[in-house]
């Protein structure tokens, strides 16, 4: 998950004031979600925006994909070197570096160390430049797989949208499935929220072991839920009150 900046004005949705997760745990709308079934044999794609994207998201169902014996492919558009553009410890080179090495780390605490990781490296903040690039790409990637998870098109984060829509062409132009996870949904909507296709949604349960590996997994992140140093630059970009809405016992995929 990376910000397009960190100074823009709260009017940005994702800046501004999120929503509290307690109004999440309280929602009734979550028993009229059907159940989504992943599957159990063949090869999974998994792709994020920036390192941290899958977890976040489907990080729980990483971990189930993981347990059923699935092949499994983490795409990483791009190496989210620009989430603090601003901060006077880490260069966008060193933040790459730091967090190829955070991906690999998670993966190994969802159960799932064998992945292939590929990365992309279009530009942090610029996926919508390269969108027919990440697409093709993407199909190749997706080719013969069970199916492909990316960011949801919706999620009011450019890089997330563009990715959504690359991964929908890609895995139409190969035939197969894409669910789209929501990552910053849970921040700017609200439950029942009508600019949410709650429709679409289908939801995937996760057992204790599944949320307990997610949890350990989101904690290697910690270029993201720790200040990088003392200045508002190296704020952290994923703090309690944001990691609460990636630590339910559920995950939501728009079909």
């Amino acid at each position: 998950m990376t910000t397009q900046d960190q100074e823009e004005p709260a009017t940005d949705p994702i800046q501004a004031r999120g929503t509290d997760e307690s109004a999440w745990r309280a929602w009734a709308g979550w028993d009229t979600l059907p159940e989504f079934t992943l599957p159990t044999m063949g090869r999974a794609v998994v792709v994020a925006a920036h390192p941290d994207d899958e977890v976040l998201g489907f990080g729980g169902s990483i971990s189930l994909l993981a347990a059923a014996e699935m092949d499994l492919t983490v795409v990483s558009v791009t190496d989210g070197e620009r989430s603090h553009p601003h901060s006077r410890v880490q260069t966008p080179e060193s933040l790459a570096r730091i967090r190829a090495k955070e991906t690999h780390a998670a993966l190994a605490e969802l159960g799932a160390a064998d992945a292939e990781v590929i990365r992309l490296h279009v530009p942090d903040t610029e996926v919508a430049r390269h969108e027919d690039r990440v697409a093709s790409a993407l199909a190749e990637v997706t080719a013969g797989a069970a199916f492909c998870a990316a960011p949801w098109t919706g999620d009011i984060h450019a890089d997330h949208e563009a990715v959504g829509r690359a991964a929908l062409i890609a895995s139409a132009t190969v035939g197969v499935p894409c669910p789209l996870y929501p990552v910053w949904m849970w921040h700017w909507a609200r439950p029942g929220d009508p600019r949410v296709p709650w429709a679409d949604a289908a939801r995937i349960s996760l057992p204790p072991t599944a949320l307990t590996r997610k949890a350990s997994a989101i904690s290697r992140f910690t270029s993201q839920i720790s200040p990088l140093g003392p200045e508002p630059g190296d704020a952290a970009i994923l703090p309690p009150e944001e990691l609460a809405h990636h630590l339910r016992a559920v995950e939501v995929v728009f079909r």
